[in-house]
Protein backbone atom coordinates (compact mmCIF):
# COMPACT_ATOMS: atom_id res chain seq x y z
CA UNK A 1 0.00 0.00 0.00
CA UNK A 2 1.79 3.72 -0.97
CA UNK A 3 0.66 6.12 1.89
CA UNK A 4 3.28 8.73 -0.07
CA UNK A 5 5.46 10.15 -2.54
CA UNK A 6 8.73 8.41 -2.84
CA UNK A 7 10.72 10.45 -0.43
CA UNK A 8 14.40 10.42 -2.54
CA UNK A 9 12.86 11.67 -5.45
CA UNK A 10 11.05 13.77 -3.52
CA UNK A 11 14.13 15.41 -1.52
CA UNK A 12 16.27 15.45 -5.15
CA UNK A 13 13.93 17.27 -7.11
CA UNK A 14 12.63 20.22 -4.60
CA UNK A 15 14.87 20.29 -1.53
CA UNK A 16 18.21 19.77 -2.57
CA UNK A 17 17.77 22.30 -5.44
CA UNK A 18 16.10 25.07 -3.87
CA UNK A 19 16.94 25.39 -0.17
CA UNK A 20 19.55 25.56 2.27
CA UNK A 21 20.28 26.89 5.65
CA UNK A 22 21.39 29.80 4.86
CA UNK A 23 18.74 31.18 3.68
CA UNK A 24 16.06 30.14 5.71
CA UNK A 25 13.98 32.49 8.00
CA UNK A 26 13.60 31.47 11.34
CA UNK A 27 9.93 30.94 11.75
CA UNK A 28 10.34 29.26 15.36
CA UNK A 29 8.53 32.17 17.37
CA UNK A 30 5.91 32.64 14.80
CA UNK A 31 2.21 31.57 16.54
CA UNK A 32 0.59 29.12 14.09
CA UNK A 33 3.84 27.61 13.92
CA UNK A 34 4.61 27.10 17.60
CA UNK A 35 3.71 23.48 19.45
CA UNK A 36 0.12 23.41 20.83
CA UNK A 37 0.51 21.78 24.66
CA UNK A 38 -2.57 20.06 24.48
CA UNK A 39 -2.53 17.98 21.29
CA UNK A 40 0.97 16.43 22.25
CA UNK A 41 1.81 12.97 21.86
CA UNK A 42 -1.87 12.69 20.15
CA UNK A 43 -0.13 9.85 17.71
CA UNK A 44 -0.70 7.58 20.96
CA UNK A 45 -3.92 8.48 22.25
CA UNK A 46 -7.08 6.87 21.85
CA UNK A 47 -9.58 8.01 18.73
CA UNK A 48 -12.02 9.16 21.36
CA UNK A 49 -9.59 11.34 22.74
CA UNK A 50 -7.96 12.30 19.63
CA UNK A 51 -11.70 13.69 18.26
CA UNK A 52 -12.09 14.94 21.92
CA UNK A 53 -9.07 17.24 21.32
CA UNK A 54 -9.79 18.78 17.93
CA UNK A 55 -13.58 19.48 18.82
CA UNK A 56 -12.06 21.45 22.07
CA UNK A 57 -9.57 23.62 20.26
CA UNK A 58 -12.12 23.87 17.48
CA UNK A 59 -13.91 26.48 19.86
CA UNK A 60 -11.71 28.73 19.34
CA UNK A 61 -11.87 30.19 15.38
CA UNK A 62 -15.39 31.12 17.09
CA UNK A 63 -13.42 32.87 19.50
CA UNK A 64 -11.08 34.19 17.14
CA UNK A 65 -13.88 35.72 15.38
CA UNK A 66 -15.58 37.54 18.10
CA UNK A 67 -12.40 39.24 19.60
CA UNK A 68 -12.17 40.58 15.45
CA UNK A 69 -15.30 42.01 15.27
CA UNK A 70 -14.65 45.23 14.92
CA UNK A 71 -12.24 44.94 12.06
CA UNK A 72 -14.55 42.65 10.04
CA UNK A 73 -17.49 45.26 10.58
CA UNK A 74 -15.16 48.08 9.01
CA UNK A 75 -13.76 45.57 6.05
CA UNK A 76 -17.59 45.46 5.55
CA UNK A 77 -18.30 49.13 5.63
CA UNK A 78 -15.17 50.06 3.36
CA UNK A 79 -15.64 47.29 0.85
CA UNK A 80 -19.03 48.15 0.48
CA UNK A 81 -18.36 51.55 -0.63
CA UNK A 82 -16.00 50.56 -3.34
CA UNK A 83 -17.79 48.34 -5.08
CA UNK A 84 -20.97 50.75 -5.06
CA UNK A 85 -18.60 52.91 -6.92
CA UNK A 86 -18.21 50.28 -9.32
CA UNK A 87 -14.82 48.97 -7.45
CA UNK A 88 -14.12 44.99 -7.20
CA UNK A 89 -13.48 42.66 -4.55
CA UNK A 90 -10.24 40.57 -4.76
CA UNK A 91 -8.90 37.87 -2.06
CA UNK A 92 -5.22 36.78 -2.51
CA UNK A 93 -3.56 33.69 -1.31
CA UNK A 94 -1.35 30.54 -1.10
CA UNK A 95 -2.01 26.91 -0.57
CA UNK A 96 -4.72 26.71 1.98
CA UNK A 97 -5.76 30.30 2.22
CA UNK A 98 -5.97 30.63 -1.64
CA UNK A 99 -7.81 27.74 -1.41
CA UNK A 100 -10.84 28.82 0.96
CA UNK A 101 -10.91 32.09 -0.66
CA UNK A 102 -11.63 30.18 -4.23
CA UNK A 103 -14.59 28.48 -1.95
CA UNK A 104 -15.79 31.79 -0.84
CA UNK A 105 -15.32 33.98 -4.31
CA UNK A 106 -17.01 31.30 -6.46
CA UNK A 107 -20.20 31.36 -4.17
CA UNK A 108 -20.95 34.46 -5.12
CA UNK A 109 -22.61 34.24 -8.62
CA UNK A 110 -24.89 31.28 -7.38
CA UNK A 111 -25.55 32.41 -4.75
CA UNK A 112 -26.15 36.49 -5.43
CA UNK A 113 -26.08 36.66 -9.06
CA UNK A 114 -23.52 38.20 -9.45
CA UNK A 115 -20.66 39.04 -11.97
CA UNK A 116 -17.93 36.13 -11.79
CA UNK A 117 -15.21 39.86 -11.99
CA UNK A 118 -17.38 40.82 -8.87
CA UNK A 119 -16.13 39.02 -6.74
CA UNK A 120 -12.48 36.95 -7.37
CA UNK A 121 -9.97 34.94 -6.21
CA UNK A 122 -6.67 34.99 -6.74
CA UNK A 123 -4.21 32.25 -5.78
CA UNK A 124 -0.57 31.34 -6.12
CA UNK A 125 0.08 28.76 -8.84
CA UNK A 126 -3.62 29.40 -10.96
CA UNK A 127 -6.42 27.20 -10.68
CA UNK A 128 -4.20 23.76 -11.31
CA UNK A 129 -3.21 24.87 -7.45
CA UNK A 130 -6.79 23.85 -6.59
CA UNK A 131 -6.43 20.06 -6.47
CA UNK A 132 -2.84 19.79 -7.38
CA UNK A 133 -0.46 21.20 -4.59
CA UNK A 134 2.05 24.40 -5.71
CA UNK A 135 3.01 25.93 -2.59
CA UNK A 136 6.65 26.46 -3.91
CA UNK A 137 4.59 29.61 -5.47
CA UNK A 138 4.11 31.55 -2.25
CA UNK A 139 7.79 32.54 -2.21
CA UNK A 140 7.57 34.53 -5.45
CA UNK A 141 7.60 38.56 -4.52
CA UNK A 142 6.98 39.33 -8.53
CA UNK A 143 3.74 36.76 -9.12
CA UNK A 144 1.17 38.34 -7.30
CA UNK A 145 1.75 41.55 -8.86
CA UNK A 146 1.89 39.94 -11.79
CA UNK A 147 -1.46 38.37 -11.52
CA UNK A 148 -3.02 41.09 -10.20
CA UNK A 149 -2.21 42.94 -13.36
CA UNK A 150 -3.20 40.03 -15.96
CA UNK A 151 -7.00 40.96 -13.99
CA UNK A 152 -6.41 44.92 -14.10
CA UNK A 153 -6.43 45.63 -10.73
CA UNK A 154 -7.13 49.10 -9.89
CA UNK A 155 -7.17 52.12 -7.50
CA UNK A 156 -10.66 51.52 -7.04
CA UNK A 157 -10.64 48.37 -5.84
CA UNK A 158 -10.08 46.13 -2.72
CA UNK A 159 -7.60 43.15 -1.90
CA UNK A 160 -8.37 41.08 1.08
CA UNK A 161 -4.55 39.08 1.19
CA UNK A 162 -4.70 36.31 3.64
CA UNK A 163 -1.30 34.77 5.30
CA UNK A 164 -2.24 32.49 8.69
CA UNK A 165 2.03 32.81 9.69
CA UNK A 166 2.20 36.44 7.94
CA UNK A 167 4.57 35.34 5.97
CA UNK A 168 4.13 34.39 2.77
CA UNK A 169 5.83 36.86 0.32
CA UNK A 170 2.94 36.16 -2.79
CA UNK A 171 0.80 37.87 -0.43
CA UNK A 172 3.15 40.58 1.15
CA UNK A 173 3.65 41.84 -2.06
CA UNK A 174 0.50 41.84 -3.45
CA UNK A 175 -0.76 44.02 -0.77
CA UNK A 176 2.17 46.11 -0.68
CA UNK A 177 1.33 46.44 -4.57
CA UNK A 178 -2.30 47.10 -3.75
CA UNK A 179 -1.43 50.25 -0.75
CA UNK A 180 0.97 52.01 -3.31
CA UNK A 181 -1.63 51.70 -6.42
CA UNK A 182 -4.20 53.34 -3.67
CA UNK A 183 -6.74 50.46 -3.35
CA UNK A 184 -8.45 49.28 -0.19
CA UNK A 185 -6.18 46.61 1.56
CA UNK A 186 -7.11 44.09 4.68
CA UNK A 187 -4.92 41.34 5.75
CA UNK A 188 -6.57 38.48 7.42
CA UNK A 189 -3.66 36.96 9.43
CA UNK A 190 -3.51 34.43 12.45
CA UNK A 191 -0.23 35.66 14.23
CA UNK A 192 -0.41 39.07 16.66
CA UNK A 193 1.19 42.16 15.68
CA UNK A 194 4.70 41.81 17.43
CA UNK A 195 5.15 38.81 14.70
CA UNK A 196 3.69 40.93 11.80
CA UNK A 197 3.07 44.15 10.73
CA UNK A 198 1.56 44.97 7.60
CA UNK A 199 0.58 48.64 7.33
CA UNK A 200 -2.80 47.42 5.60
CA UNK A 201 -6.12 49.69 6.12
CA UNK A 202 -7.41 47.08 8.41
CA UNK A 203 -5.66 44.21 9.73
CA UNK A 204 -7.68 41.47 11.07
CA UNK A 205 -5.96 39.12 12.99
CA UNK A 206 -7.62 35.74 13.86
CA UNK A 207 -5.72 34.32 16.98
CA UNK A 208 -6.64 31.11 17.25
CA UNK A 209 -3.08 29.84 18.47
CA UNK A 210 -0.83 26.69 17.76
CA UNK A 211 -2.44 24.16 15.49
CA UNK A 212 -2.81 20.44 17.03
CA UNK A 213 -0.51 19.85 14.21
CA UNK A 214 1.64 22.08 14.64
CA UNK A 215 2.11 24.72 11.48
CA UNK A 216 -0.86 22.85 9.66
CA UNK A 217 -3.04 26.55 9.63
CA UNK A 218 -5.54 24.50 7.22
CA UNK A 219 -6.99 23.50 10.49
CA UNK A 220 -7.96 26.27 13.60
CA UNK A 221 -6.69 29.21 11.22
CA UNK A 222 -7.99 28.07 7.83
CA UNK A 223 -11.82 27.93 9.86
CA UNK A 224 -11.62 30.70 11.15
CA UNK A 225 -10.62 32.70 8.00
CA UNK A 226 -13.20 31.08 6.18
CA UNK A 227 -15.43 32.10 8.47
CA UNK A 228 -14.09 35.64 8.18
CA UNK A 229 -14.96 35.69 4.62
CA UNK A 230 -18.54 34.18 5.10
CA UNK A 231 -19.08 36.98 7.14
CA UNK A 232 -17.66 40.03 4.84
CA UNK A 233 -18.67 38.44 1.69
CA UNK A 234 -22.32 37.88 2.96
CA UNK A 235 -22.19 41.37 5.07
CA UNK A 236 -21.01 42.94 1.87
CA UNK A 237 -24.42 41.46 -0.92
CA UNK A 238 -26.92 42.49 2.39
CA UNK A 239 -25.77 46.01 2.06
CA UNK A 240 -25.84 45.94 -1.73
CA UNK A 241 -29.57 44.89 -1.60
CA UNK A 242 -28.98 40.93 -2.48
CA UNK A 243 -30.50 39.83 0.50
CA UNK A 244 -34.27 40.98 1.85
CA UNK A 245 -35.23 39.76 4.98
CA UNK A 246 -33.08 36.82 5.53
CA UNK A 247 -33.96 35.37 2.02
CA UNK A 248 -31.45 35.66 -0.74
CA UNK A 249 -33.45 37.42 -3.74
CA UNK A 250 -31.16 37.46 -6.18
CA UNK A 251 -30.43 33.56 -6.06
CA UNK A 252 -29.16 32.69 -10.46
CA UNK A 253 -31.71 30.35 -11.12
CA UNK A 254 -29.27 27.69 -12.66
CA UNK A 255 -30.76 24.25 -11.70
CA UNK A 256 -33.72 22.23 -10.26
CA UNK A 257 -32.86 23.45 -6.30
CA UNK A 258 -32.33 26.93 -7.13
CA UNK A 259 -35.17 26.83 -9.43
CA UNK A 260 -37.54 25.49 -6.05
CA UNK A 261 -35.76 28.30 -4.06
CA UNK A 262 -36.72 30.56 -5.60
CA UNK A 263 -40.13 29.55 -5.77
CA UNK A 264 -40.71 29.05 -2.61
CA UNK A 265 -38.80 33.02 -1.58
CA UNK A 266 -41.37 34.59 -4.32
CA UNK A 267 -44.17 32.59 -2.55
CA UNK A 268 -43.22 33.09 0.73
CA UNK A 269 -42.48 37.18 -0.04
CA UNK A 270 -45.76 37.54 -1.27
CA UNK A 271 -47.95 35.22 0.11
CA UNK A 272 -48.99 33.70 -2.63
CA UNK A 273 -49.30 29.75 -4.08
CA UNK A 274 -46.49 28.61 -5.61
CA UNK A 275 -48.21 28.48 -9.11
CA UNK A 276 -48.89 32.23 -8.83
CA UNK A 277 -45.33 32.39 -7.96
CA UNK A 278 -43.97 30.69 -11.45
CA UNK A 279 -46.36 32.91 -13.22
CA UNK A 280 -44.64 35.84 -12.12
CA UNK A 281 -41.15 34.17 -12.10
CA UNK A 282 -41.83 34.38 -15.66
CA UNK A 283 -43.44 38.05 -16.17
CA UNK A 284 -40.10 38.53 -14.73
CA UNK A 285 -37.90 36.41 -16.46
CA UNK A 286 -36.53 34.97 -13.38
CA UNK A 287 -35.92 37.81 -10.84
CA UNK A 288 -37.76 37.68 -7.57
CA UNK A 289 -36.82 41.85 -7.33
CA UNK A 290 -39.14 42.28 -10.41
CA UNK A 291 -41.72 39.65 -9.63
CA UNK A 292 -42.12 41.38 -6.33
CA UNK A 293 -42.65 44.84 -7.89
CA UNK A 294 -44.58 43.53 -10.33
CA UNK A 295 -47.00 41.72 -7.88
CA UNK A 296 -47.51 44.83 -5.21
CA UNK A 297 -47.51 47.63 -7.41
CA UNK A 298 -49.21 46.19 -10.73
CA UNK A 299 -46.30 47.78 -12.92
CA UNK A 300 -45.27 45.73 -16.29
CA UNK A 301 -42.13 44.07 -16.66
CA UNK A 302 -39.82 47.08 -18.23
CA UNK A 303 -41.19 49.44 -15.89
CA UNK A 304 -40.41 47.36 -12.61
CA UNK A 305 -36.93 46.85 -14.18
CA UNK A 306 -36.47 50.31 -14.37
CA UNK A 307 -37.57 51.39 -10.79
CA UNK A 308 -34.79 48.89 -10.08
CA UNK A 309 -31.65 50.45 -12.33
CA UNK A 310 -33.40 53.77 -10.62
CA UNK A 311 -32.60 52.38 -6.90
CA UNK A 312 -29.35 50.37 -7.43
CA UNK A 313 -31.32 46.97 -7.42
CA UNK A 314 -32.53 47.20 -4.15
CA UNK A 315 -35.68 45.96 -3.48
CA UNK A 316 -36.47 47.55 0.05
CA UNK A 317 -35.30 50.59 -1.27
CA UNK A 318 -37.42 50.18 -5.02
CA UNK A 319 -40.70 49.64 -2.96
CA UNK A 320 -40.14 52.70 -0.66
CA UNK A 321 -39.33 54.80 -3.61
CA UNK A 322 -43.41 54.35 -4.50
CA UNK A 323 -44.51 54.31 -1.34
CA UNK A 324 -45.08 50.36 -0.88
CA UNK A 325 -44.69 48.73 2.93
CA UNK A 326 -43.21 45.51 2.38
Amino acid sequence: MKLGINLRNYYEIIYMKNYNLSDNINRSNILTEESNHLSKNIDTVSTSKLVDIFVEEDKKPQQAISQAKHQITKSIDLIYQRLIDNGRLFYIGAGTSGRIAVLDAVECPPTFCTSPELVQAVIAGGSSSLINSSEEKEDSNSLSIKDLKERNFSSKDCLIGITAGGTTPYVLSGLNYARNIGALNIAITSVPEQQASFGSNITIRLITGPEIIAGSTRLKAGTATKMALNIISSGVMIKLGKVFDNKMIDVSISNKKLFDRALRITSSLLNIEMKEAQLLLDQAKGSIKVACIIKSSGMDQKSAFALLERNNHNLRKALKDINIEF
